[in-house]
């Protein structure tokens, strides 16, 4: 009776995850077979298909890669509090876990975490009790009595937060330290304290993230606004992969195509790089670039409107926002393989908080 109440509970979560998976495998054309018993949606299966169901999964589960399932999830309309803990289940209970099963695991519990929490809940309210409490569903009841090891994750929560610019998030060597530390971690990462303590840098940190590249993205409506009425009409934006006498016009019709992709739930790490270069570019211009840019070598050069010709016809937002995603340099590349925590939802985000841009 154990056993088939088991193989009951493990086909049950199987038709839970097969129409997430096969989603998957066509939005990202991974080439499987399908699974005949679950796709046909049998109720009372023998035990060969439950087996036949588990290689499938455990298939798919070798070839979905985390930032597949980290842009599906946050882009997919399937997405309910019951899909991410039957996810965050069917990999916590695997026998041997894989550095990937614990970067699905670690982005699971944020997403789970996120669903739950209030919209409007502080920074210093997100406790590790409170996070313990939060995923008690899928983790049970959890001792938050943090050991020795992880200390140095607080250290670096503390640095995150401190980072005034998402240049200076990004290249600082923060996010590093805390990808250091949890892979260092190895098996000790599922241990139950971990996981909340992981949870909670996770979330906070990608709270971070996001409030800093909107801080920019702000930052650069206002640099351009300032720009304006200084009678500048074109800047050197080739740093950000733009040329050397890019139209202010036609940057804020980029920056506008950004403004809405990250509101999307799924914010590309592509345009990051352009993002944190172009804001460089502005305060280079604004004559203020080496304050607040250490990489910033020299000034860039600026014309002024009485000695440039008219500005050229801006093109359509949706030619500026292809552009803006296009295919990155190796930098951008490069970058956005770096941080693959923080693509993710930009919803904490308010637009009408910045009108007038």
């Amino acid at each position: 009776m154990p056993e088939l109440n088991q193989l009951t509970a493990e086909w049950s979560a199987a038709r839970i995850l097969y129409p997430t998976y096969s989603a998957l495998a066509r939005e990202f054309v991974i080439d499987l077979t399908p699974c005949i018993d679950l796709e046909t949606g049998v109720e009372q299966p023998p035990k060969e298909s439950v087996e036949q169901a588990r290689q499938w999964l455990q298939d798919m589960d070798e070839r979905i890669q985390i930032h597949q399932l980290r842009q599906f999830l946050q882009t997919t309309t399937l997405v309910t509090p019951q899909l991410l803990q039957t996810l965050l289940l069917h990999h916590l209970h695997k026998e041997e876990k894989s550095p990937s099963d614990r970067d699905k695991i670690d982005f699971l519990l944020v997403q789970l975490f996120s669903l739950a929490a209030p919209s409007r809940l502080e920074d210093n309210s997100v406790t590790l009790d409170y996070v313990a409490k939060t995923l008690a569903p899928v983790l049970g009841p959890v001792d938050t009595t943090m050991p020795a090891w992880l200390a140095p994750l607080e250290n670096v929560l503390q640095l995150a937060q401190k980072a005034r610019t998402l240049n200076e998030l990004l290249h600082g060597g923060i996010l590093e330290q805390g990808r250091k530390i949890k892979v260092q971690s190895g098996e000790n990462y599922f241990q139950p304290t971990a996981m909340i303590a992981f949870a909670r840098f996770s979330f906070l940190v990608r709270r971070s993230f996001f409030r800093l590249m909107h801080q920019d993205l702000n930052a650069i409506f206002d640099g351009l606004r300032e720009l304006e009425q200084r009678g500048v009409n074109t800047i050197d934006c080739r740093r950000a992969q733009f040329s050397a006498e890019e139209p202010i016009l036609r940057l804020r019709m980029i920056c506008q195509s950004w403004k809405v992709m990250f509101q999307a739930e799924y914010s590309s790490g592509q345009p990051l790089r352009m993002l944190v270069d172009l804001r460089a570019a502005i305060d280079d211009a604004l004559g203020r670039g080496v304050a607040q840019n250490a990489r910033a070598a020299k000034p860039a050069a600026v014309k002024k409107a009485a000695a440039t010709p008219a500005v050229p016809a801006a093109k359509p937002a949706s030619t500026m926002a292809a552009r803006a995603g296009a295919a990155p340099s190796a930098p951008a590349t490069k970058l956005a393989d770096a941080v693959p925590e923080f693509e993710v939802s930009g919803n904490e985000w308010n637009p009408d908080g910045s009108s007038g841009n």
